[in-house]
């Protein structure tokens, strides 16, 4: 049997911790790492068992890549700087994944979420702790979907959108890109690309 992967999960703060134990619990890596820019030297574990080694530890070389970092435009630019062509997903094994989904690379899906039948999440998005990404969903890149959002069946998040903490998207409903939802919003109509939606119904605010 061939040995496992290595991993590194490029990102030292609170979101590559979440992806860092879910690599580990997934048991897909024999080895997972971490690092950042800001690594010049090893500076003890990201969470137990992943060290955090300087970002040029010649592992780092040929392992699989998770860009775990919070913003959109950041984590973009990292992986396109570190090379796409590796970019691999992380779904922890609390996740209900429904075989038919599609995940593009450099996804991360959190403990308890949810991503149903023919739904579509393009590479970089984060589907955080209890999210429902419904059937037939589409969420673009570099999304993030955040923790207890609801998306309703054939529902869509453009690419580079924040959903906030308990946001609901009915079904059919379409939002643009680059466009952010206040914790709690809810999304009954759909709406153009960018701007600041909150309350209920979700309304602009900027």
């Amino acid at each position: 049997m061939p040995p496992k992967p290595t991993l590194v999960v490029f990102g030292a703060g609170g979101h590559g911790k979440v992806v860092a134990e879910a690599a580990v619990a997934s048991g897909r890596w024999g080895l997972v790492l971490a690092t950042d820019a800001q690594a010049d030297a090893p500076r003890g574990d990201l969470v137990p068992g992943v060290p955090i080694v300087a970002h040029t530890d010649p592992r780092l070389s040929d392992a699989d890549l998770h860009v775990a970092i919070g913003s959109a435009c950041a984590r973009a630019a990292e992986a396109q700087r570190l090379g796409r062509a590796r970019l691999v997903s992380v779904v922890h094994p609390q996740a209900t994944l429904s075989p038919s989904a599609e995940l593009a690379p450099g996804c991360f899906v959190a403990a308890q979420a949810v991503v149903g039948p023919n739904a579509r999440v393009g590479e970089g998005v984060i589907v955080n702790h209890g999210a429902v990404v419904d059937h037939d969903c589409e969420v673009g890149v570099y999304t993030h979907v955040a923790p207890r959002v609801a998306m309703g069946g054939a529902s869509a998040l453009g690419a580079r959108c924040l959903a906030g903490t308990g946001a609901v998207l009915l079904p059919g409903v379409r939002v643009g890109d680059d466009v952010t939802l206040g914790a709690g919003a809810v999304v009954i109509a759909s709406l153009p690309d960018a701007g600041c939606h909150v309350g209920v119904p979700a309304r602009r605010v900027n």
